[in-house]
């Protein structure tokens, strides 16, 4: 494209009437992204010019397209290379919180606890320990991280990613893959762009303006480029019209000549829905099999549908980043050896320093005294440690610890430290004399190439509720009720997408559950279940409303038999499927009211992946945020309930009071879509923004959190800074007893200049710093350029906001305990 008008053409609209970002006007490109392009390597040099010109058509095509892995690692993907020119397989590993393969590795906290640190450096060293253990494991390429903001509370892979602020989600991504690159792995920023949502994400149309876009979902993405990433994964949704692993205006015209981006785009596996389109837009791989870039590319190049240059380009970008990371010359360095010690030690601190304490009434944290001395435990991630998210987010761990464990050993010699289930999430067994015939159904074992089927009934003493759970190896059992499939397969999600505590049981078999209101008499009952070539292990349980009703009492006596108590809840999510409410699962909140009415010294602890809605808030002391806090989880936990460590979180994301007053509540059009279409209305005015713009109040803001001592903010100024940025200088004083962890946070206002829909005020820098008792401490927050400025629709480019803009700083976006002024003046970011 050589002009201005070609290019804006070739960026016209993708779908309905609504453009998407990514032309640039005409000339040199804009400063802001000239320096971006600066800091790339160059392009292809001689050793992969020299290895393309060698290269039949067959080996080209082999490098584009996954297929299986002759070593069987256990990873997600893998790419052969060419044995006879030196160029070496590439294994791709799943990656968000640890190296996801058959092997052991140091489970990480989900990256959304990682983020509630608000620490970038912290990030970087998150990432450094993937880095070596995914070398040390034999991968080359990791497929992470998430960037893709949180949209919607219930979105089911929003423990994966960073929060809803688009300048925190864009630094610390930034960080991770420096931390990750630096050890040598090259990092896979995903998915690119608008997967907000697992609902219907195979198909769904994003529809989304330039501005929202630019502002919002895409500023991640521009910083994992800038940052150096290696490789890009498309996501499965369109956007506009057009699925983005063949949307021209993402994969060429913003990532590519907007951003400067060289490395490679890959799909998400499975995404890819053409040849020709794919390739002319700038896909480069397909994953995981050969569908599109195998056969039918080789049919498209000799029949003239796909130059022959379009398959060398994208060779040219893989081998580019393979040369980069010195896989083609044998300059990449040795594969390390794992460190589970040191691995383990960042996973403890990032727990550490991302428990958020959302309330503490009177308080109840830490532990001390008597309350630290006599403690009933309750809750079922208070036995069975919760490690990690379901489906590529799931790692195995090294080792993980009960919760419960790790309180009696902190509490220590002459403490009472006492369990109560409370929710039974792996249920009972089926009394033998229900069924007949009888058999024992915990615990048939099926011999490998073999078959066992039952034929019977299952008698109901009393009108009742059950929920069934099946525990099984290898291939599930058929379990049929009144001629019914209790646990069919899940369309769009499969048994690889399930999640990380409810879905195994503590011994490792897998589970599945069914909730079957059951009429008194007897009911038909078949199984049929196959040894496959291992054999096969397989239970069937229940819970009832009889069996539910004895653990909340069993746990019900041990809260009034105890000083304090820590109860554990928890909501599992996962890849491939969105929650459906904000409630805790299951009967969890009348397990809360029921242990917080026998004792109001009740803290909660929530292994949860994202919002949560709290009608039981006030009746509890205190609540304390941990999500899935990976390996080091309950050592952890325990620190910052005894008050070892400070709890250093702060909210990412905001907590809506429920599932009717958040951003996209009511609206169908927003989420999840309708007739297959999903549109953005909400605009730039993502997460606390919106909340902020409508006067909506929530259950805690983002950037909320606790400390165990108190902060005094004072003295701020304001001034000018650089050629487009602004400062606020103020001082921070510790006025408790305590060490303890502030956040402080600049958030500015709109500019007067700016016609456009604008937020109240958005994120423009914080900065996280630990204090001791009594300490003061003077800082400073640079507010950059580009967090001042607004994507200009007709220039297609970032404009300065000019004009006296409103800069306040606090502790959360509604917590401000200071305000100034400042007049930015500048030409555009």
């Amino acid at each position: 494209m050589s002009d201005s008008v070609s290019r804006r053409s070739a960026l016209g609209l993708l779908g309905g009437a609504i453009t998407v970002a990514a032309a640039i006007t005409a000339g040199a490109a804009p400063p802001s992204y000239a320096a971006v392009r600066a800091r790339r390597d160059p392009g292809a040099g001689p050793r992969v010019e020299s290895l393309i010109g060698r290269l039949t058509l067959d080996e080209k095509i082999s490098l584009l397209h996954g297929a299986d892995d002759p070593e069987g690692r256990g990873q997600a993907g893998y790419v052969p290379g060419v044995p006879r020119l030196g160029i070496p397989p590439l294994r791709l590993a799943d990656g968000p919180a640890g190296v996801r393969v058959a092997a052991r590795a140091t489970a990480l906290p989900a990256p959304v606890l990682l983020a509630s640190a608000f620490d970038p450096e912290l990030a970087r060293r998150y990432g450094r320990v993937i880095g070596r253990e995914g070398r040390a494991l034999g991968q080359d390429v990791l497929l992470s991280p998430m960037v893709n903001l949180i949209r919607t509370p219930y979105a089911g892979r929003n423990f994966e990613t960073f929060g809803e602020d688009p300048l925190l989600a864009a630094e610390l991504v930034a960080e991770e893959i420096k931390g990750i690159q630096g050890e040598g792995l090259i990092a896979t920023v995903k998915h690119f762009a608008l997967n907000n949502q697992e609902k219907d994400r195979m198909s769904v149309d994003v529809r989304v303006d330039e501005r929202t876009l630019h502002e919002t979902e895409l500023r991640g993405f521009e910083a994992a480029v800038a940052a150096g990433a290696g490789s890009v994964m498309g996501a499965y949704n369109k956007v506009n019209g057009a699925f983005a692993c063949e949307n021209k205006t993402l994969l060429s015209d913003v990532l590519r000549e907007l951003w400067g981006f060289e490395g490679w785009v890959m799909t998400d596996w499975f995404a890819q829905h053409s040849t020709v389109a794919a390739i002319a837009a700038g896909l480069d791989m397909e994953m995981p099999d050969d569908g599109y870039f195998g056969a039918a590319l080789k049919r498209a190049v000799q029949d003239g549908s796909v130059p022959e240059a379009q398959v060398d380009r994208s060779v040219r970008r893989i081998l580019g980043v393979m040369d980069r990371f010195g896989l083609l010359d044998g300059s990449a360095p040795r594969r390390p050896e794992r460190d589970p010690k040191a691995g383990a030690a960042v996973a403890r601190e990032v727990a550490e320093a991302g428990a958020t304490l959302l309330r503490n009434a009177s308080g109840m944290l830490p532990l001390t005294g008597r309350a630290a001395r006599d403690i009933a435990v309750i809750g079922p991630t208070g036995m069975y440690p919760f490690v990690s998210g379901g489906g590529s987010a799931h790692v195995v761990p090294d080792h993980a610890q009960a919760p419960l464990d790790a309180l009696k050993s902190r509490a220590g010699k002459g403490a009472r430290v006492t369990y109560s289930l409370g929710e039974d999430l792996y249920g009972k067994p089926l009394p033998e004399s229900a069924l007949t015939p009888g058999f024992d159904p915990e615990g048939q074992e099926v011999a490998a190439g073999r078959d066992w089927s039952y034929e019977g009934t299952l008698t109901v003493r009393d009108r009742d509720e059950w929920m069934f759970v099946v525990h099984y190896s290898g291939e599930r059992p058929a379990v049929e009720l009144d001629g019914a499939e209790l646990f069919p397969p899940r369309p769009g999600v499969g048994e690889f997408f399930t999640g990380g505590l409810t879905s195994t049981a503590p011994d490792g078999l897998s589970v599945r559950r069914a909730t079957r209101p059951l009429t008194r008499g007897g009911h038909r009952l078949r199984i049929r279940a196959k040894g496959g070539d291992q054999g096969q292990t397989f239970r069937l349980r229940r819970v009832t409303a009889a069996t539910r009703a004895a653990d909340v009492a069993e746990a019900v006596r041990a809260a009034r038999g105890a000083h304090a108590v820590v109860l554990f809840a928890y909501e599992d999510a996962t890849e491939g499927q969105d929650r459906t409410a904000l409630a805790l699962p299951g009967h969890q909140e009348a397990l809360i009211r029921a242990v917080t009415a026998a004792n109001p010294r009740t803290a909660v602890v929530l292994n949860t992946s994202s919002a949560t809605a709290m009608p039981w808030l006030e009746r509890t002391a205190a609540v304390l945020q941990m999500y899935y806090p990976g390996q080091e989880g309950a050592a952890a936990t325990a620190a910052v309930l005894f008050g070892d460590r400070d709890p250093g979180g702060r909210l990412t994301q905001t907590f809506p009071v429920d599932d009717d007053h958040h951003p996209t509540a009511g609206d169908r059009r927003r989420y999840p879509g309708v007739d297959g279409v999903e549109e953005y209305t909400e605009g730039i005015r993502v997460g606390y923004r919106w909340y902020d713009a409508e006067g909506v109040r929530p259950l805690f803001p983002f950037g909320h959190g606790m400390s165990y001592t108190t902060f005094a903010y004072s003295d701020l100024t304001v001034r000018r800074s650089g050629r487009d940025g602004v400062e606020a200088e103020f001082t921070v004083r510790n006025t408790g007893a305590r060490d303890g962890v502030t956040v402080a946070q600049v958030y500015v206002g709109p500019s007067p200049d700016v016609r456009a829909p604008r937020a109240p005020r958005v994120l423009g820098g914080y900065r996280r710093v630990l204090l001791r008792a009594g300490e003061r401490r003077r800082l400073t927050v640079r507010v950059a350029g580009r967090t001042l400025s607004t994507w200009d629709v007709e220039r297609h480019d970032w404009v300065l906001g000019t004009g006296r803009r409103t800069v306040q700083v606090g502790t959360s976006a509604r917590e401000l305990i200071l305000s100034g002024t400042v007049v930015v003046k500048g030409a555009r970011s």
